[in-house]
């Protein structure tokens, strides 16, 4: 019940303290919201242009109640499919988009992407540095049926310097006359590397397309949506790909992915996707449209909110004196926050944590275990309400040095930093941190 005399901030901290956060780790976390405010204020400028963006698309092409009912079938002669293609070529500002849900995930995208424009006797380029684990498999790097490698397709790599810039002559080097393909992942995956803003992704792109005007660039987009007010296809992206259960489908899309580009590249992806002859002709949506649309429209807002949890978390690691990147203070150019956390134990406390502050199997104790596509046993906290959804609030991790944490999403604001203070809140109770000192043990 209720105590009406009680003051606002005392019911807040009282809800908080119903989900076992203590009143010292409480007021830490708020210690360090109060010097957040400018932060926040700049991403609500940037949400609130690209809700602008998200709406002047929608309303360009007159989207109507018509338009959120799918099909069966065939699905021939989808009005919704249709429209719903060309919003999202005029928010990514391309020649045309594939937008389906029977793209299972990011990976599934990336792969489409790769495998419909790519031949035998061409090559991949990644220009910085090693793919995301689950995409080793894709190209080949790891031993996979229906691998790139499989294919005859060849794949080089140039790693970053270590200051994480471009290696410029390195590239200049591997750029030849079968290289087809560039391939260059926006964030940073399972890696410390600093996640690429889209000036750094276009001053790429041009340097690349001066050594050879008709190489393919492609961008992995995925957790980095609608963080700016530019997008990789604004600065020369042939290809940007993603995925739907992450920033773009604002957390209501139950499954999808897209891919905005040129005609022709689209034109292959739609190919590969059903099969040569019907291209982007048939594929029912059944009620999927609905939620894409609307998850769309939410999408500016639904980013904005994990993009302040990513920051509190910077600021509140960094404090205690972890190891984060980006810095507390550093730009934004993507959702995910990486912690290093330095042991297998701290790794788990802070994914039992998040875990522990869902919505859905709260209940649950996360422990690591080995995944489709990865190397290492990898640990994920996940209660969302769309399985894998890491536009919810989710944190997962290999099991391997530096113990690092990958945090990201929140539907809300309060939802992640109550993640936030209940990974810490864990970490306390372990003896790992102490928040009325302000650091961590080692």
């Amino acid at each position: 019940m209720t105590n009406y005399k009680m003051t606002n901030k005392d019911q807040l901290r009282c809800a908080y303290q119903k989900l076992g956060i203590s009143a010292d780790v409480l007021a830490f976390g708020e210690s360090i919201l109060q010097g957040l405010t400018d932060r926040f204020n700049e991403i609500d400028v940037t949400a609130e242009f690209n809700q602008l963006k998200v709406l002047h698309a929608m309303q360009s092409h007159q989207i109507s109640e018509a338009h959120l009912s799918g099909t069966t079938g065939y699905g021939y002669n989808d009005i919704g499919r249709e429209a719903l293609e060309k919003v999202y070529a005029s928010v990514f500002h391309t020649e045309d988009a594939l937008v389906r849900p029977q793209i299972t995930c990011g990976t599934h995208a990336l792969a489409l992407a790769l495998l419909s424009n790519l031949r035998p006797g061409d090559e991949l380029l990644s220009p910085v540095g090693k793919p995301y684990d689950t995409l080793e498999s894709v190209i080949g790097i790891r031993p996979s049926p229906g691998s790139l490698a499989e294919y005859q397709i060849s794949y080089r790599q140039v790693d970053l310097l270590p200051d994480g810039s471009f290696d410029w002559e390195g590239i200049r080097q591997a750029v030849r006359k079968q290289t087809k393909m560039v391939t260059i992942q926006r964030s940073k995956g399972y890696q410390t590397r600093p996640t690429l803003s889209t000036g750094q992704i276009g001053e790429l792109i041009a340097f690349i397309k001066n050594l050879k005007p008709d190489i393919i660039c492609l961008v992995d987009n995925c957790y980095g949506e609608f963080v700016d007010v530019t997008e990789p296809s604004d600065v020369g992206a042939d290809m940007t790909v993603g995925s739907l259960i992450k920033n773009p489908g604002g957390g209501l899309v139950p499954s999808g992915g897209y891919i905005a580009g040129t005609r022709p590249c689209i034109e292959q992806a739609a190919f590969r996707l059903n099969a040569p002859g019907l291209g982007k002709e048939v594929g029912a949506t059944s009620d999927s449209l609905r939620s894409i649309y609307q998850g769309l429209f939410l999408a500016p807002s639904v980013t904005a909110a994990a993009l302040k949890g990513a920051i509190f978390a910077a600021n509140i690691y960094e404090q205690l004196g972890f190891a984060v990147i980006p810095g507390g203070t550093e730009p934004r150019y993507d959702i995910i926050q990486a912690v290093s956390l330095g042991t297998p134990e701290a790794l788990a406390a802070f994914c039992q944590g998040i875990q522990s502050a869902a919505p859905i199997d709260s209940h649950v104790t996360p422990l690591p275990a080995d995944m489709p596509g990865y190397e290492n046993q990898v640990i994920m906290a996940a209660g969302a309400f769309i399985s894998g959804s890491s536009i919810e609030l989710s944190a997962d991790g290999p099991m391997k040095e530096p113990y690092s944490v990958y945090f990201q999403g929140g539907l809300t604001f309060t939802h992640a930093k109550t993640g936030i203070l209940k990974s810490l809140q864990k970490l306390v109770e372990l003896g790992l941190a102490d928040v009325v000192s302000g650091r961590f043990i080692n």
